[in-house]
């Protein structure tokens, strides 16, 4: 049986990840991560003080960075030229800054050839805001999750306090709407659902059905190709 290619997209906070790597789990196929992969470059950025509006050397630093990924029974673990960075990355000051970064091309280059080659060969899930559209258009099942924004901070902060950082929620929402606007109008792979993308309001599911309604349609697929 052919493994597939399942692309998940939607904004911040809206379930992707989570869903993404609990579907990897159930199904035996890999997690990709790649917003994990935009928060690691955005976090050396900020450590080597390097200026946001810098592209040449966020382009060369993202050229010779090494990223991983590792499975673990509480998600990936995210490693930076081997040193790990799972929660450094999920801090508020990556996350102000992630939004710019990844709207560089130098970066998104090196990245999506990365993904595209990680993706090779099937079974594997993304998550991400441009992989339905852009890194692997010809995904074989793709969502596009939103929730509304109020759900969507008590995530986060859920996630953030869990990661010992204190968040006030009025500026965990300013922050999540200020990501949707940018993700949304910036000029390289913008956030937006693909045409042949089924949506999936997850505002009032839970996490095990939001992963069943994506597994279902994984398998309507692998049903039909059988028949």
């Amino acid at each position: 049986m052919r493994k597939l290619v399942i692309a998940i997209d939607g904004p911040a906070a809206s379930g992707k990840s989570t869903t993404a790597r609990l579907v990897a789990q159930r199904l035996g196929y890999l997690h990709i991560d790649t917003g994990a992969m935009y928060r690691a470059i955005t976090l050396l950025v900020l450590e080597e003080h390097i200026p946001l509006g810098d592209i040449e050397r966020i382009g060369k630093l993202a050229e010779r960075t090494q990223i991983r990924l590792e499975r673990s029974e509480i998600g990936n673990r995210v490693y930076v030229d081997g040193r790990e960075v799972t929660q450094e990355i999920r801090s508020s000051a990556v996350t102000m800054n992630v939004s710019a970064v990844s709207s560089y091309p130098v970066v998104r280059d090196v990245l999506v050839r990365e993904q595209r080659r990680m993706a090779e060969g099937g079974g594997v899930v993304l998550d991400g805001r441009d992989i339905g559209t852009v890194v692997l258009p010809n995904a074989d099942v793709k969502i596009y999750m939103i929730a509304h924004v109020t759900e969507r901070v008590k995530r986060r902060k859920l996630e953030l306090e869990a990661a010992g950082h204190v968040v006030e929620p009025l500026n965990l929402e300013r922050e999540i709407l200020e990501r949707d606007r940018l993700d949304s109008t910036r000029e390289a792979s913008p956030l937006r659902k693909a045409q042949d993308a089924i949506e999936l309001d997850t505002s009032d599911l839970t996490i095990e059905e939001q992963v069943q309604f994506v597994i279902d349609q994984a398998q309507r697929i692998l049903n039909g190709r059988d028949e």
